[in-house]
């Protein structure tokens, strides 16, 4: 799996950290300092990038924590195949099938042809918006 540890305290919110084995960008964070011999808290509420549920995390502000490793790309689509799209990557040439976003208004524009930004998450692919205008 692609991800590297950071210290839950490092973390703020728009970062992004791996919750239940899910990428997660967090949306909320709040610390609090327990007892007199307790150590801080931190609260997260982040949200998944692929399923989009609300995922909570409660653990020590020195507590090693997973951060996905984003690899942001572009890449050509070349078919639409209804609730996917085939794209090719502009670097390697390879070609692959992802998962159309929930975005209407980015299902809208994913015509053949079209450049696109998408990221390699843990392995998964999510097409995360259009570059350039339709040829």
């Amino acid at each position: 799996m692609s991800v590297t540890y950071a210290t839950l305290g490092e973390l703020r919110v728009g970062s992004y950290i791996v919750i239940d084995g899910e990428p997660c960008r967090i949306v909320e964070m709040s610390r609090a300092k327990t007892g007199k011999h307790g150590s801080a808290k931190a609260h997260v509420v982040a949200v998944c990038l692929f399923s989009g549920n609300k995922k909570t995390l409660t653990a020590p502000v020195d507590a090693r924590v997973e951060v996905p490793i984003i690899d942001k790309r572009v890449g050509q689509v070349i078919a639409d195949m209804g609730d996917m799209v085939q794209i090719m990557d502009m670097e390697t040439f390879e070609t692959f099938e992802v998962e159309k976003p929930s975005d209407e208004d980015l299902r809208a524009k994913l015509q053949p042809g079209v450049e696109v930004e998408y990221w390699v998450v843990m392995g998964k692919y999510m097409i995360m918006r259009v570059r350039g205008g339709q040829k």
